[in-house]
C-alpha cells in the first residue's frame, strides 16, 4: 500500500484553503483539490505539484448538486483512501444568494455540502491513516443570537456576515457534534475549527463583509497563512485525537444553541437523502453511471 499522506481539500484554490494546500504540500503531502476556480498560473509550487501528479484536481461548482455528484464519483473512482479531509469551501456573500437547488447558499456551501462530502467519501476516509475530517467554522457562530433550523433554507432576512453566513457556520458546528458519536463508532475523529481572522480580501471580488469589517480586514488581520496553521493543527494537533469539538484560537470552544443539533443534523440528513441520494438513483436508472477521468 502506497504510505503517502493524502488530504482531500474544499476551497483549495485561493485564501485559506491555497495557504493550506501549499503548506501540505511543502510536507510531501499529496492533495485532492475540490475547486471551483483555477490555481494561480503563476505559483511555480502548485504548478509542479500538479505536473508531478501530487496535486489532483477535481473541479465543481460544488453548490450544484450535479457537479459535485460528478466530482465526487471521480474522486471514488480514482482513489483508493483519503487521510485527512479539510472542509473549507465557503465565503461571505453580499446579498442573498440561493444555490441551484433553491436554498440559501451559505447554508448549501458551508453546511449541507460539507455533509454530503462526508458521507460520500467515508469509505474512503476509512481506508486513510488519520480518519479525520475538520470542517472551517467560525467565531461568529457565537455572535448569533437567534437561531431558527427552519429557517436556515429560506432567511426571512439578511444581515452581512452576522446573518446567514453566521448561522450556517453554527449549523455546521452542530451536525458535527451532533454526528460524532456516530462517526467515532465507524472509526471516524470529526471535528470543526475556527481560523481566526485573515485577510482574504480579493481585488474585483465583491465581499459580503460590512464596510468597517473591511477596513479592519485590510489593516489588522493576519495573512490566510494563519488561518491555515489553525485548521492543519484542528488535524493534528493537541485536539487532533478528539471528536465533535468546535476549535477556536486552537483550544475547544462551547457552543451555543447546541439544543438545536439534532434538529440540524436530521435537517442536513432529509436534504441529502432527498435530494442528492434520489438524483443519484435518477441518473442511475436513466443509464449514466459515475464518470471517470483517465
Amino acid at each position: 500500500m502506497n504510505q503517502e499522506n493524502i488530504a482531500l481539500v474544499t476551497g483549495a484554490s485561493s485564501g485559506i484553503g491555497l495557504a493550506l494546500t501549499r503548506r501540505l504540500l511543502g510536507e510531501g503531502w499529496t492533495v485532492l483539490a475540490m475547486v471551483r476556480s483555477d490555481f494561480p498560473a503563476d505559483d511555480r509550487c502548485i504548478q509542479q505539484a500538479a505536473s508531478s501528479g501530487r496535486l489532483r484536481l477535481y473541479k465543481a461548482d460544488l453548490a450544484d448538486y450535479n457537479a459535485l455528484k460528478q466530482a465526487l464519483d471521480e474522486i471514488k473512482s480514482n482513489e483508493d483512501r483519503i487521510d485527512v479531509l479539510f472542509s473549507n469551501a465557503g465565503g461571505s456573500f453580499p446579498e442573498l444568494l440561493f444555490s441551484k437547488q433553491g436554498r440559501e447558499l451559505h447554508f448549501e456551501l458551508q453546511t449541507v455540502v460539507p455533509y454530503i462530502i462526508f458521507m460520500e467519501l467515508k469509505e474512503l476516509l476509512k481506508q486513510g491513516k488519520r480518519k479525520t475530517m475538520v470542517g472551517t467554522s467560525s467565531s461568529t457562530a457565537n455572535i448569533v443570537r437567534r437561531f431558527l433550523p427552519e429557517e436556515l433554507e429560506q432567511p426571512r432576512r439578511f444581515k452581512p456576515l452576522f446573518g446567514p453566513y453566521a448561522n450556517s457556520k453554527l449549523a455546521l458546528s452542530l451536525w458535527i457534534r451532533e454526528l460524532a458519536p456516530a462517526a467515532e463508532a465507524e472509526g471516524l475523529l470529526i471535528r470543526s475549527a475556527d481560523p481566526g481572522g485573515n485577510n482574504t480580501m480579493r481585488k474585483n471580488k465583491k465581499s459580503g463583509l460590512p464596510w468597517y469589517m473591511k477596513i479592519v480586514m485590510k489593516l489588522m488581520m493576519s495573512p490566510p497563512t494563519k488561518g491555515a496553521s489553525l485548521l492543519y493543527d484542528a488535524a493534528f494537533g493537541k485536539y487532533g485525537h478528539d471528536t465533535g469539538v468546535f476549535l477556536s484560537k486552537n483550544k475547544p470552544a462551547q457552543l451555543k444553541f447546541t439544543d438545536k443539533g439534532r434538529q440540524v443534523l436530521d435537517l442536513v440528513h432529509a436534504i441529502y437523502e432527498r435530494e442528492f441520494l434520489e438524483r443519484k438513483k435518477t441518473n442511475i436508472n436513466q443509464g449514466s453511471g459515475p464518470q471517470t477521468t483517465g
